[in-house]
C-alpha cells in the first residue's frame, strides 16, 4: 500500500515541480504589477476674461467634441470696448492725415523759402556789381546782403520747420507708431471678445462642473476639467528589479478592475528616470542609522491601444509585459 502511495506520489510531485518550474520561467519573462493606474489628459478650463456667465450650454459627466461651444460670458462691455478701439483707430489715422498734411506745408514752404533765398543771392551779387563800378550806393549793398541773409534765415527755418513736422508725423501709412499701437488694441479688444466664448479643446467628457448663467468668473481661475477622450495609458509601477528586462516597445496586457470582462492590449512607452519617492513632495531620508532597504517601484508608461470610455482616470488595473519579444 505504501509503494503505491509512493508510485502514485512521485508524479504528482514531478507534475507540481514542473509546473513550479514553468511559472517561475514565465514569471521571469512576463513581469506584472497590480500597482496601476488608467490615466488620460485633464484639461482644465479656465477664462481668458472675466465677466458673468452668460449662457452655459453643456452640463457635469457631458461628453463635447472639440471646438463645440460651452459657455459665454457677457459679451456686452468687450464689445463697447472693440468699438472704442476702432475710433481710437481712426483717430489715429486720422491724426496721421493731419500730421502728414503739415508735412506738405513745411516742404512747400522750404521750396518757397528756397527760391527766394536764391533770389536774394543772385540780386545782392548784381548790387555788388553795381556797386563796384560806382552805379550803385554802399547803402543799396549792404540792403542787398542783408536780404540775402534774411532769405538765408528763412530757408534755415523753413527746414528745421520741416524736420520737426516729419519728426512729429513719425512714419507713414502702416508703419506709424500711433497707427500700430491703435491697431494692437483693437486686436487685444477683438481677441478678448472672442474669449467670451469657451469652446471645448478636444473631444472629452466634462468634469466636475457646476456654472450657471450669471455666475461671474475671473480670468485665469480654472472653472472645471475636461478629461481627454484619446490617448489613454497605463502608468504600472513595477519592482526595480523588473527593469532591466522591460524595453519600450514591449507589448503588455492589461486587466482593469473596472471593466472586468475585458483584456485591453498595450504596448511599453516609456520607463521613468526615478522612482516614485524621488518625485515625492517629502522624500524618505534613509541617512539613519536604522535604515532598512526597501524595494523601489518605477512608473513605466503603457500606452492602451484598444481604449474603450470605460477606462476612467484613476482605476485600478494590472499590467503583465511580455519581455520576450523586442
Amino acid at each position: 500500500m505504501k509503494l503505491r502511495h509512493v508510485l502514485i506520489g512521485i508524479p504528482v510531485i514531478a507534475v507540481l515541480a514542473g509546473a513550479g518550474w514553468w511559472y517561475h520561467i514565465y514569471a521571469s519573462h512576463h513581469p506584472s504589477t497590480s500597482d496601476a493606474y488608467v490615466g488620460r489628459h485633464v484639461v482644465h478650463i479656465a477664462a481668458q476674461v472675466s465677466g458673468p456667465i452668460k449662457t452655459v450650454l453643456i452640463s457635469d459627466n457631458q461628453a463635447v467634441k472639440g471646438d463645440e461651444l460651452l459657455l459665454t460670458i457677457d459679451p456686452a462691455p468687450f464689445e463697447l470696448a472693440v468699438r472704442h478701439a476702432e475710433a481710437q483707430l481712426q483717430q489715429a489715422q486720422e491724426d496721421l492725415a493731419a500730421a502728414d498734411a503739415r508735412v506738405n506745408a513745411a516742404e512747400a514752404k522750404v521750396a518757397s523759402a528756397k527760391a527766394n533765398a536764391s533770389e536774394a543771392s543772385r540780386h545782392a551779387q548784381r548790387i555788388e556789381a553795381l556797386v563796384a563800378k560806382g552805379s550803385a550806393s554802399r547803402d543799396m549793398g549792404d540792403s542787398a546782403e542783408q536780404d540775402k541773409l534774411d532769405a538765408q534765415a528763412a530757408l534755415n527755418s523753413a527746414r528745421a520747420e520741416l524736420v520737426a513736422a516729419k519728426a512729429a508725423r513719425g512714419a507713414l501709412g502702416e508703419n506709424n507708431a500711433s497707427i500700430k499701437s491703435a491697431q494692437a488694441a483693437l486686436a487685444q479688444a477683438k481677441l478678448d471678445l472672442q474669449h467670451t466664448r469657451i469652446y471645448a479643446p478636444a473631444d472629452g467628457v466634462v468634469g466636475n462642473f457646476d456654472l450657471r448663467p450669471g455666475s461671474y468668473v475671473d480670468a485665469g481661475n480654472p472653472l472645471f476639467a475636461l478629461v481627454e477622450s484619446h490617448d489613454v495609458w497605463v502608468d504600472a509601477n513595477f519592482k526595480e528589479t523588473d527593469l532591466p528586462r522591460i524595453q519600450p516597445g514591449q507589448p503588455a496586457s492589461i486587466s482593469v478592475d473596472a471593466v472586468p470582462d475585458r483584456q485591453f492590449k498595450g504596448k511599453v512607452e516609456g520607463l521613468s528616470p526615478a522612482s516614485g519617492t524621488a518625485f515625492s513632495l517629502l522624500p524618505p531620508e534613509n541617512a539613519t542609522g536604522n535604515w532598512v532597504k526597501v524595494t523601489q517601484r518605477f512608473a513605466v508608461r503603457i500606452r492602451v491601444l484598444d481604449p474603450t470610455p470605460q477606462l476612467r482616470v484613476g482605476a485600478s488595473a494590472e499590467v503583465t509585459v511580455n519581455t520576450t519579444v523586442d
